[in-house]
């Protein structure tokens, strides 16, 4: 009976006259329809997804008054809460404030913060506007508290089963070759003051103390053996993929077929940003922040190789081990050596993740100088966590955009000296997948390990 009032293309035609007696005439008919499946449907329908929000912000009007103890109803109103148009998420909100759904909690915390921040004194607080003011309120008469102190508990009650879910259902940490970083500051960056053709200056990484909690990282980078692991137990599954991954993406290297970096002993290449994440997430760790990596390969002393600050060709895979010549002096020198890369030459670009223990940094890890490029959860130009958002675009379109770019450390089998730095930072594209990029993991160290062992 309510299609022709709710009908779309009908309502956009009105005029404000009009627009307005339609919505009287819906709401009539909705007081003398007696609750029902197919109303409950119905206004879960025009909550969650009509095109004109007046009649969303009427649906969860009704769906408050009537339905409250429902399930879909509250899921909708829930919903509602994150609406684009003002009115309807107001409503929304005023509506789970009114009837304290607890699910309702987590949505609001989005919009206005946690309550024991908001109620804190001096408090750090920008202008707010009514959607703010209407969630606070909302949230307070929820917890039925205005003291901070007890807001934390009352917060912490509230999600003790949700955290208890989330850390049954954490992946077991793979630790089996990781070594501990321990806690603590380090020097991080470097004082360049020079621009060469493969330098970077001070404002590309400026010399500063960082300080870090402790955290485990993967000896080696991670090899083609166990992401094929990885490969065989998620065959089928999107239950590690990164939110923003192409739908139809699939983890497999591009180049495992290619014999000079297919050893189950090499580091994998050929991966993207997205495919690194997805293994982290399965190996229960995560991608290394820039800084991460960069104190596991120096250590606290600043050094500037992970064996320390002098060079030594004997302890990394660089360009010239692997073409088996001299140090290119220059930049165009490189590149004349580069542009006689073939798919025969040179023939062993790579060596396995484990070799090469002379080139060890301060906690153990190898190959953090050199062999391939490391990739990390690091924008390259904001310097925060990578929030990749291009689902559904091609890598054309986003190519340019700074949100796409992630920090690469450790220079690799094509680079010179001084890009196997410890300091030094590279920069990909999230979708590209070369055979000059791998990665290992790092994995959040408990407080007995900690002290334990740091």
């Amino acid at each position: 009976m309510f299609e022709e009032l709710v009908r779309e293309t009908d309502l956009h035609d009105l005029d404000d006259h009009a627009h307005a007696a339609r919505l009287r005439d819906l709401e009539k008919a909705l007081g003398e329809q007696p609750d029902s499946d197919d109303l409950l449907r119905d206004l879960v329908e025009w909550a969650t997804g009509h095109s004109d929000w007046t009649i969303r912000r009427i649906a969860v009007e009704t769906l408050s008054a009537r339905f409250a103890q429902s399930a879909p109803a509250r899921e909708a109103i829930c919903s509602a809460t994150h609406d684009d148009v003002d009115w309807v998420a107001f409503t929304a909100i005023r509506a789970a404030g009114r009837n304290r759904f607890p699910e309702a909690v987590e949505h609001m915390i989005r919009i206005s913060g946690w309550p024991s921040n908001f109620t804190r004194p001096g408090y750090a607080r920008k202008p707010v506007g009514c959607g703010a003011a209407f969630t606070k309120r909302a949230l307070l008469a929820f917890f039925d508290s205005n003291d901070p102190v007890r807001l934390r508990e009352l917060e912490d009650a509230h999600f003790a089963d949700k955290r208890a879910s989330v850390a049954a259902a954490a992946r077991k940490r793979d630790l089996r070759d990781a070594v501990l970083v321990p806690a603590g500051p380090f020097i991080a960056g470097s004082d360049a003051t020079e621009v060469g053709p493969f330098q970077m200056d001070s404002s590309d990484n400026p010399l500063r103390v960082v300080k870090l909690s402790s955290f485990w990282i993967d000896r080696t980078a991670v090899t083609n053996a166990r992401y094929n692991e990885f490969l065989a137990d998620t065959r089928g599954t999107r239950e590690f993929a990164h939110p923003d991954q192409p739908v139809d993406k699939d983890h497999t290297p591009a180049h495992r077929r290619d014999p000079r970096f297919n050893e189950p002993s090499f580091p994998v290449v050929g991966i993207d940003w997205y495919d690194a994440w997805s293994f982290a997430k399965w190996a229960g760790g995560r991608l290394p922040s820039e800084d991460e990596w960069e104190k596991a390969a120096r250590g606290t002393d600043g050094r500037r190789y992970p064996w320390g600050d002098t060079w030594d060709p004997a302890r990394a895979r660089y360009v010239s081990s692997a073409y088996g010549c001299g140090d290119p002096p220059d930049l165009r020198a490189l590149e004349d050596l580069l542009v006689t890369t073939t798919l025969d030459r040179p023939r062993r670009p790579v060596v396995a993740a484990d070799a090469l223990p002379a080139g060890a940094g301060p906690y153990g890890t190898l190959n953090m100088a050199g062999n391939v490029w490391e990739m990390t959860r690091t924008n390259f130009f904001s310097g925060s966590d990578m929030a990749p958002f291009f689902r559904g675009r091609r890598s054309s379109e986003f190519m340019n955009r700074p949100e796409a770019f992630h920090v690469l450390r450790g220079g690799t089998w094509t680079s010179p000296p001084v890009c196997l730095t410890t300091f030094y930072r590279g920069k990909d594209l999230l979708t590209d997948r070369h055979n000059e990029v791998g990665f290992r993991c790092v994995y959040d160290a408990t407080g007995e390990e900690a002290r334990g062992r740091g």
